[in-house]
């Protein structure tokens, strides 16, 4: 019997791509509407509505439009939808510079942030421009370097006891090293009254991480380990092993994305660096200087002593690459 102590080792790392900075409309209207203040500046467009003597043009609805994506077909009924929204943004927005909301000090300091992002986000795509996308060979080249995502894929097939975490003690964990199937567990559950509930789960090898992939495929079939979840606890036993290959055709696609990506992130990551090398950067509190010994928050240090490592894992699913995209 094993035990794995690793926070959330197994639910699914998927979407792992590129940080981007972006940030939503309503940081937008944060950034670009509460920063007036209150200044009835004339918006430029044509007038479409009028809030409380605030017009609302058809250049702010424009760019809602673009933002949404709506498709061709139902632009029509988006439009009105979207004027509406911005009637009610409008509304929302008088009455915070009525109550001076606009100048409450974590308000103002969520509107520069704001504003250097966009900034910076701007600066980026002007410097770096259009980035190629992958090509063929590139995609091929990828999926043959990365046999356990795709042509060597294997699905685990598990069973699982679900139970507290303050109730895995000791007596539990020699009920498990003696016992042959889950079921044997379950009643020794039954007959010390602790309440478990059973599951079922099937996981890819691209999905996990390597060091849980590699140990699971050298379990032999039956075989019983613990995974600790923080407040829970799994009690898992293998119920098969099949071969679950992904053909070039079907992972192209993913593959491109994520490669393209990762060309996005690069590319913004080389601009930084340049900069960084051509800028004098002085660190007034030498405690945030890089090499500095770093204080152990209380929460960080739980989480490692529960054997959480957020770091290593964002790593490891960067690593992965187009596997958490699955």
């Amino acid at each position: 019997m094993n035990q794995f102590d690793i926070a959330g080792l197994m639910k699914n790392n998927k979407k792992v791509v590129a940080q981007r900075l972006l940030c939503s409309g309503l940081v937008l209207f944060a950034a670009f509407g509460l920063s007036a203040c209150g200044e009835k500046e004339k918006k430029p467009g044509q007038a479409l509505a009028s809030v409380n003597g605030e017009e609302i043009t058809v250049l702010q609805l424009n760019e809602e439009m673009q933002r949404s994506g709506v498709q061709p077909a139902q632009q029509e009924a988006a439009r009105k939808q979207l004027l509406e929204s911005l009637i009610d943004r409008q509304l929302l927005q008088n009455e915070a510079v009525k109550e001076k909301t606009d100048r409450d000090p974590k308000v103002v300091q969520a509107i520069e942030r704001a504003k250097s992002l966009i900034v910076a986000q701007a600066y980026l795509q002007k410097r770096i421009g259009t980035v190629s996308r992958p090509s063929k060979q590139e995609v091929e080249e990828y999926y043959n370097q990365h046999p356990e995502f795709f042509s060597k894929r294997k699905v685990f097939d598990m069973r699982e006891l679900v139970i507290a975490s303050r109730d895995m003690t000791d007596p539990l964990k020699t009920a498990m090293d003696g016992a042959k199937t889950l079921d044997e567990v379950a009643e020794w559950l039954d007959a010390h009254q602790v309440k478990f509930a059973r599951t079922q789960l099937s996981r890819a090898s691209s999905d996990l991480p390597p060091e849980l992939s590699g140990k699971l495929l050298a379990m032999p079939k039956g075989q019983l380990f613990i995974i600790k979840e923080g407040e829970r606890s799994l009690l898992i036993s293998i119920a098969e092993i099949k071969d679950s290959p992904v053909a070039l055709e079907a992972a192209g696609g993913q593959i491109e994305q994520f490669l393209f990506n990762k060309k996005n992130k690069d590319a913004a990551d080389a601009e930084v660096k340049r900069l960084r090398a051509s800028a004098k950067i002085d660190y007034l509190n030498k405690d945030v200087a890089p090499g500095a010994p770093a204080a152990k928050p209380a929460a960080a240090a739980a989480a490692s002593d529960a054997g959480a490592k957020p770091a290593d894992a964002a790593a490891s699913a960067n690593e992965r690459g187009v596997a958490g995209l699955k």
